[in-house]
């Protein structure tokens, strides 16, 4: 065990094992000890990559949506142009970079906001986006940032959040928890049947024993703060992660270190925890706001919408074989569908005050 297990396992013996949330937050955000709190996971020399750390091109492409869908809003003036979960500042720094090069109007009328947690994100955000001499502020919470038209943009953000499980045990639904083994090792267990767990999978259809559940009470408030935020002043959002269109059960609990998948319960605080997003119910909290919902979309094709052959062959033009064999592995990372590329595994949500002429909504809106 090193410290952090063994704090968690102290907690454990006070109080009874504890929902899988809890050990998740202890895990990731413990001041003295979590993984996101003490640890720059990010790129090939952390434990993993993400969509804007494999290519520039990911990040131009959204810094285009954002010029696109603040003129498609009314070209407002001023308006947050806020990132949450920044990791270390590489799709900011993109999407600033294109905003400087194709739409300077909505650069300067955009109030940059980074929403982040962590102190030594916070830090290596500074740095990345101090070449860019720009008004931008960092925010440890959603709601601190200032009224006013919103374009919210997160790649990996929802699948950082805590989840709960829920298992079906052949009569009835019961959490699953956190709690210690005759060796005083951590190890899931049963709790009891509640209300609670019978309530959250009372809208599927009895599955077969053993199938689990995941909801997350964190993304559903998250989601809920951002509709809420866009309702009331108006704007439009862009959501990519990776997990699934339709709710349904499924364990996706996973931990991952230098890149490879690792025990959830063995060392907390020395990897990343994280779980597929159920798009469905993200949705859901959009929509009852009263905003425009995308379909849910395949990040590959919003990628392609968006031109990003034609932004792979711009990047190839001038450069040399090895150059341009770089760019394709990129595309294909970014897009396709094979093992290791995150083209079908992430989904894509965009969500506004109306529907907009841009991916991932189905069709051009009239103006």
């Amino acid at each position: 065990m090193n410290p952090l297990a063994r704090q968690i396992a102290e907690i454990i013996r006070r109080d009874g094992p504890i929902g899988i949330d809890r050990y998740w937050n202890i895990a990731l955000y413990d001041r003295g000890a979590g993984y996101y709190t003490t640890k720059n996971p990010l790129g090939r020399a952390g434990d993993f990559v993400t969509a804007p750390e494999v290519s520039q091109m990911f990040g131009e492409l959204i810094g285009a949506w954002v010029a696109a869908t603040w003129a498609a809003i009314g070209r407002p003036r001023p308006f947050r142009l806020v990132e949450l979960g920044p990791g270390r500042g590489t799709l900011m720094a993109d999407m600033l970079r294109t905003l400087r090069g194709v739409a300077p109007d909505c650069l300067a009328a955009a109030s940059i906001r980074l929403v982040e947690t962590s102190e030594s994100l916070a830090a290596i955000q500074a740095v990345t986006l101090e070449r860019f001499d720009l008004p931008i502020r960092r925010c440890r919470r959603f709601e601190e940032i200032e009224p006013g038209p919103t374009i919210v943009v997160a790649n990996e953000l929802f699948d950082a959040l805590a989840i709960r499980q829920i298992v079906f045990d052949g009569e009835a639904f019961r959490e699953r928890l956190v709690g210690l083994s005759e060796r005083s090792a951590l190890e899931f267990v049963l709790g009891p049947q509640t209300p609670q767990a019978q309530a959250a999978a009372s809208r599927l259809s009895p599955p077969m024993a053993g199938a689990v559940l995941e909801i997350s009470p964190e993304r559903d408030r998250l989601a809920s703060r951002i509709a809420a935020r866009l309702a009331s002043e108006g704007g439009a959002g862009l959501f990519f992660d990776y997990g699934h269109a339709a709710t349904g059960y499924g364990d996706t609990l996973q931990a991952v270190k230098a890149h490879a998948f690792a025990d959830p319960l063995d060392r907390p605080g020395e990897a990343d925890l994280t779980s597929h997003v159920d798009f469905q119910r993200l949705g859901a909290h959009f929509a009852a706001a009263g905003l425009a919902v995308s379909p849910v979309k395949e990040q590959g094709d919003v990628l392609l919408a968006l031109g990003l052959l034609e932004r792979a062959g711009q990047l190839g033009a001038s450069e040399d074989t090895a150059a341009r064999q770089v760019i394709e592995q990129a595309v294909a990372r970014l897009a396709g569908n094979g093992q290791g590329q995150m083209g079908s595994l992430f989904k894509a949500l965009a969500v506004a005050t109306r529907p907009l002429p841009l991916p991932p909504f189905d069709a051009a809106v009239p103006d």
